[in-house]
């Protein structure tokens, strides 16, 4: 039997226990990148390490959602497309469920970075959560029965992205479209309007983050032009930082070291490093650092004890002093770069858009111990469950275990 370690966390849902091996929403357990699951493997390609492949039908880059034995995906299959939620068998990869919760009557231009099942799954005891962007939101149960259905209205120019979190009995989305911007909160149980609060902007394509800071409990979610910290509770905002032009962002927020790390989208990205500590417009007060040279449009940071990696789309890796920015070392890697790094078992991983993961060991001088590739299109996260890895490319999910 696996073991089941509990993990600390700060914020989930009503007070939910998690366990080590849970993978429940994007970027894992915490929403920023890390597990504490250990004897993961170092090495793999096509031969070595899989203890499953297995094909996964129609086309999306959601990442792998796990809990207990139960894997989520999202998908979107021609004709239509017909937006479906996928679940298989975490132990041996066959399909459980596969739902069609939408379908859409004729299909529209995509960024080809993106799809009609680009955001996470998220899941909570017996509930599976999935957003579709403008193209439906909704709860089903393990068993595959819907519980309730939803259409939030608006028009992001590239296809769905960003994925919803939870908080208490909410299920929060940003909605930042071409037409109209707000974000909204939808009773869990019901998927009823419980607040939105508009905002002025464009297209963005974030997840949010629920932090505990300053005393307060705190949605970060970034937008166009700005990022703000509302009330997860009530949507009233309760700060915010501007940075003009910037737009299209996509990595999710991370926090430690006293600071929320956000990134600002094209088209000259950079990183802000913000103290969750004021009221109103911070822009000029609360800005610790910044950084330009290899800012990422697309993966999300992540934050290990008191440093910060980041990963530009075109493969420079930096590692900075997590409160000051300065930085350590700074590294090329070989490919582009969609996914969010992960951490977990003393290594960071960083995977590419070519199927290949480079994995490093964290700390102030750079040292690689691996490199590995499988094949296929890599654009979705890593996830981390059972002592496995979970891998999805363009074709195949594959879960990587040592001796396997």
């Amino acid at each position: 039997m696996t073991r089941r370690t509990t993990l600390p966390l700060l914020l989930w849902g009503a007070g939910r226990q998690l366990f080590a091996d849970d993978w429940p929403q994007f970027r894992g357990p915490d929403g920023q990148g890390h597990s504490d699951e250990k004897a993961l493997p170092l090495t793999w390609s096509e031969t070595e390490n899989v203890r499953w492949k297995v094909p996964v039908p129609g086309r999306g880059w959601s990442s792998p959602a796990i809990l207990g034995d139960r894997i989520w995906l999202t998908t979107a299959i021609e004709p239509g497309p017909s937006l479906r939620a996928i679940c298989l068998d975490r132990d041996t990869g066959r399909q459980q469920q596969n739902v069609e919760l939408f379908r859409l009557t004729g299909g529209e231009a995509l960024n080809p970075k993106s799809s009609y099942a680009t955001p996470t799954p998220l899941l909570e005891g017996d509930r599976v959560y999935l957003h579709f962007g403008p193209h439906g939101t909704a709860c089903i149960g393990n068993s595959g029965e819907i519980v309730w259905r939803a259409r939030l209205k608006y028009s992001p120019e590239h296809g769905p992205g960003g994925s919803p979190v939870l908080f208490e009995n909410l299920l929060i989305v940003s909605c930042d479209g071409q037409d109209i911007q707000y974000v909204v909160a939808l009773d869990k149980e019901t998927g009823k309007v419980r607040w939105k609060t508009p905002r002025a902007g464009y297209q963005a394509y974030t997840t949010p983050l629920v932090i505990d800071a300053a005393g307060r409990t705190q949605l970060i979610s970034p937008g166009a032009h700005r990022a703000t910290s509302y009330d997860p509770r009530t949507g009233k905002e309760i700060w915010s930082v501007s940075y003009g032009q910037g737009f299209s962002n996509v990595p999710r927020p991370v926090f430690g070291a006293g600071l929320v790390f956000i990134c600002t989208g094209f088209f000259e990205p950079e990183v802000l490093a913000v103290r969750p500590d004021g009221k109103g417009d911070v822009t000029a007060t609360h800005i610790a650092w910044t950084l330009q040279r290899g800012a990422p449009l697309t993966p999300s940071p992540l934050l290990v004890g008191e440093d910060l990696y980041v990963i530009s789309d075109n493969g420079v890796a930096t590692c900075l002093e997590a409160a000051t920015g300065t930085p350590y070392w700074r590294v090329r890697f070989s490919g582009n770069f969609s996914a969010s790094p992960v951490y977990a078992d003393g290594r960071i991983y960083f995977l590419n858009e070519e199927g290949e993961t480079t994995v490093i060991a964290p700390g102030k001088h750079f040292k690689k111990l691996a490199t590995n590739r499988l094949d296929g299109t890599t654009l979705a996260s890593i996830a981390i469950s059972g002592g496995a890895l979970f891998i999805r490319t363009d074709e195949n999910l594959y879960r990587l275990e040592i001796g396997k």
